[in-house]
């Protein structure tokens, strides 16, 4: 019998991971392509969705070609990517403008005037978040007030993963996950929110049809059946954003166990079976890629990105692991150095594009290692943040943390994050993420499994964890209280040096 294959198909911001696994979860090829990002004016990010297409359509082939099979073996493709990107498109199917990414910052007044129409608290309620600037409606309106000219040729606005999903099948579709990101999602009914869509003046039938991430949305078609060697008819699952997606792939799925992401930005991500809105908008509320449950998810922008630039800016061409080995020999708590991590602004727990990050308490005898271990430390008490607002949420009964992301890596982040946190943490066999992830959506989409839980049952199993340290878990205490005063403290500075 020919065995059969899943693709999973990721479209990040730094590009498009194509990974093949066979019906036992070995993973059989994984090709990335890089994408171009754009800056055109301060706060502005912006990508040419062409190239996602171009990047996706050879990675695929590369990818074939790398496990040396045909497309016809492939049975099933999961979508995740980059969450939030604005993709418009006219009446012909043609991209209209560069996609407004999910980093962009330019749409502070458009989040005001969402607030103003629907009402801050009626936002919350019906869509379980507050109006971001990371969020995709803000930049609707902000064409809408900045390119009238584009605006009026839109017939159809896309995610990022599902400009991919219709180069693939033509269907213009969705997921629920994906979908809620948007902060045009009733939550709680997993539909299109008329109430929203009134009050903002953006037609219905510009959106995309929305499904779960199991189901089925459409099929390659026979021209992307030529440009990519898969199999035309080959079904197309709906998939996820990409932290739904990475928590399917970790196995994620069951209310209890938390994800912890540690990658350019740093996600805590906690299932729960129903809807829960965290009043205030500071977690955000989601649909999970898994059918008929949710999710609140803590994000902070720059975590494993902290230490990328750290790296790169006072040690390029170093590696990590040289970088953080002296700091392995610092005592918790850095002697009194903390680092602030909002070098590309804040969501959790401070929405703020205009946070700005910081080392405070420097002395002559702190050393580059004790700048090191600061960094991690910072990263970590901005998790922790993420955390609390989930305990006080409700959600007090975690049961397992389960650590994935580049960072993760590191031993030595791992033990202070299970010091910061005081938890265990734990890793999983499977370390590709959300692309992953994506392939087993495919799978259960495409008959392989019944489920999302005996997909994980069958594929995902613990190899690894890192106790927290009790006596580091009582010295890291007070650090994290100091911690907490810092960016109350310096936000009116930090506004007023954005000139």
């Amino acid at each position: 019998m020919t065995p059969n294959y899943l693709l999973g198909i990721d479209v990040s911001t730094t590009g498009s991971k194509l990974l093949l696994v066979d019906a036992s979860g070995l993973v059989v090829a994984v090709v990335t392509q890089p994408h171009s990002i754009a800056t055109p004016r301060p706060l502005w990010s912006e990508q040419d969705p062409g190239e996602w297409w171009q990047a996706v359509r050879t990675g695929i082939r590369q990818a074939l070609k790398q496990a040396g099979i045909s497309g016809s073996q492939v049975i099933g493709v999961g979508l995740t990517g980059q969450m939030h990107g604005l993709t418009l498109l006219d009446k012909r199917g043609q991209v209209l403008r560069p996609a407004i990414l999910w980093n962009d910052q330019r749409t502070g007044a458009e989040c005001d005037q969402i607030r103003e129409r629907v009402g801050a608290r009626r936002l919350i309620e019906i869509t379980g978040n507050d109006a971001l600037t990371g969020f995709t409606a803000p930049k609707i309106l902000w064409v809408r007030s900045h390119e009238p000219e584009i605006y009026r040729k839109i017939c159809h606005i896309l995610l990022p993963k599902d400009y991919i999903r219709y180069r693939l099948t033509g269907e213009f579709a969705t997921d629920c996950a994906d979908a809620a990101g948007t902060i045009l999602l009733n939550l709680k009914e997993r539909i299109w929110s008329d109430e929203i869509l009134r009050a903002l003046e953006i037609p219905r039938t510009w959106l995309p049809t929305v499904y779960e991430g199991t189901q089925i949305t459409g099929r390659i078609s026979r021209q992307a059946a030529e440009e990519t060697g898969l199999a035309a008819g080959t079904p197309v699952v709906g998939g996820g954003g990409d932290q739904a997606a990475q928590a399917v792939g970790v196995g994620a799925v069951q209310p209890g166990v938390v994800a912890l992401t540690l990658g350019t930005s740093g996600v805590v991500f906690a299932t729960v079976a129903q809807p829960f809105i965290e009043p205030q908008g500071r977690l955000h509320a989601f649909c999970h890629a898994v059918p008929g449950r949710w999710h609140l998810m803590g994000v902070m922008l720059s975590a494993a990105g902290s230490l990328r630039w750290y790296r790169d800016t006072f040690s390029p061409g170093q590696s990590f692991e040289e970088l953080l080995q002296p700091a392995e020999r610092i005592p918790p708590g850095s002697e009194g150095l903390l680092f602030l991590p909002y070098l590309t602004g804040e969501r959790t727990p401070y929405p703020d594009p205009m946070a700005r990050g910081a080392f405070v308490g420097l002395t002559v005898r702190h050393t580059k290692a004790h700048c090191s271990r600061s960094v991690l430390e910072g990263v970590a008490f901005g998790l922790r943040d993420g955390f609390e607002l989930i305990r006080s949420a409700g959600l007090d009964t975690v049961q397992q943390v389960r650590v994935s992301g580049g960072g993760s890596k590191s031993r030595l982040w791992q033990q202070i994050l299970a010091d910061v946190l005081a938890t265990e943490l734990v890793t999983v066999n499977t370390t590709e993420g959300a692309a992953f992830g994506a392939a087993m959506l495919a799978g259960v989409g495409a008959g392989m499994w019944p489920d999302v839980d005996a997909a994980c049952t069958e594929m995902i199993c613990l190899t690894g964890s890192v106790a927290p340290d009790p006596a580091s878990v009582r010295l890291y205490e007070p650090y994290y209280n100091l911690y907490r005063r810092l960016y109350p403290s310096l936000a009116d500075i930090q506004h007023e040096l954005n000139f």
